[in-house]
């Protein structure tokens, strides 16, 4: 019951899709817009870097307030209080699932990207410098955000397992780490498939670059 109370209150928190609210605030629907995305990417590219920053910090700190809500209110109440990181991640993944599929916008969201760096910002502080260190290096060196992204979950599962067996998220069951570790994967596979077709023109060479001091193509 816990854990899918932790689901519901990420999703909350995540279905607040500020790419959208954003765009219609400069009387848009970012969905009709460029790649038809609503995320921090084409936010950038089609009302330029400002506007992608804003865009980037909202998705990102809604996940981490959802974090915070249930590190305060919801993971003190369960009576195994090894099961924090657990339910962080099930937090985490209520807002990705929010993030990505709004109910209110008939389930068109992001590609939960800038939410899982909240998750990567609150979950534990070893994790933060593989994230930066992933997705800034490949951005910065080939301006690709997808494949950047793609990297960053493969980094956050691999490191997630070898802390997780190494004991370094506290003592944890064998039963909850395994738990843990399958819904990271589940949350990179999604992330993947929600990127097949950026998947597909990293291989062939057609994918986009995207810039922060220049101008970017919208479509």
């Amino acid at each position: 019951m816990i854990r899918l109370l932790c689901l519901v209150v990420g999703y909350f928190f995540g279905a607040f899709q500020t790419a959208y609210f954003y765009g219609k605030m400069h009387g848009i629907d970012i969905r009709t817009m460029g790649s038809g995305n609503a995320g921090t990417t084409n936010t950038l590219r089609v009302l330029g870097t400002k506007a992608g920053l804003i865009v980037l910090a909202g998705d990102v700190v809604k996940t981490i307030l959802a974090i915070m809500v249930a590190r305060l209110l919801i993971i003190p109440r369960t009576a195994d209080p090894n099961m924090e990181y657990l339910l962080v991640l099930y937090t985490a993944a209520g807002a990705i699932l929010g993030h990505n599929f709004p109910f209110y916008m008939q389930f068109k969201g992001g590609k939960g990207i800038a939410s899982t760096f909240g998750l990567i910002l609150s979950f534990h502080p070893w994790f933060i410098p593989m994230g930066f260190i992933v997705f800034l290096g490949i951005f910065i060196t080939t301006h690709y955000v997808s494949l950047g992204s793609l990297l960053i979950y493969a980094g956050f599962v691999i490191q997630l397992f070898i802390m997780g067996q190494a004991g370094y998220l506290g003592d944890m069951t064998q039963g909850m780490l395994n738990e843990m570790y399958i819904i990271a994967f589940l949350l990179m596979a999604m992330a993947y498939w929600k990127h097949r077709e950026n998947i597909k023109r990293l291989l062939t060479g057609t994918e986009r670059k995207t810039y922060l001091f220049k101008k970017n193509k919208a479509d």
